[in-house]
């Protein structure tokens, strides 16, 4: 089998090693009872579960319900390249493409848009401090300063 960078069988293997280092990644980081401890510890729970096990089979549910899709997400975006390769974009076109690339851009776009969100609710909240003001349902409630 050919492992030359944009082949099938280079992809193949990517795709394999991605979905195999995400399952082992899940059950070395994440604990289910341990986390289930930490939640009912700082009295918190998840409506409809009663905490204890439980809580533990539900968040270990979770996790197997959502870690196939993920991997196969990232799996995903490491082939991108591959796929614009063999639609004719050339080399460095497709490697900018490449998953490191990608996942850095939304990254930074996410963290722009929650940047800017911030601001927005900031500056929100200054004018409510300077009119001094709270807009009721019926009626302006003066605000002690």
């Amino acid at each position: 089998m050919n492992f030359a960078p944009y082949s099938f069988g280079y992809a193949l293997l990517t795709v394999v090693l991605i979905i195999v280092f995400t399952y082992f990644y899940t059950a070395i980081q994440v604990d289910p009872v341990r986390i289930s401890d930490d939640i009912k510890r700082n009295n918190g729970f998840i409506p409809g579960v009663k905490p204890g096990p439980q809580t533990a089979d539900y968040i270990d549910d979770v996790l197997s319900k959502i870690t196939l899709p993920g991997a196969l997400f990232l799996a995903t975006i490491a082939i991108f390249p591959t796929f614009a390769k063999l639609s004719g974009v050339g080399d460095e076109f497709a490697s900018f493409f490449g998953g490191t690339s990608l996942l850095i851009l939304v990254g930074v776009v996410l963290d722009t848009l929650q940047q800017i969100n911030s601001y927005l609710l900031m500056k929100r909240y200054e004018g409510l401090m300077e009119s001094g003001k709270i807009k009721g349902r019926s009626q302006d409630i003066a605000v002690a300063q």
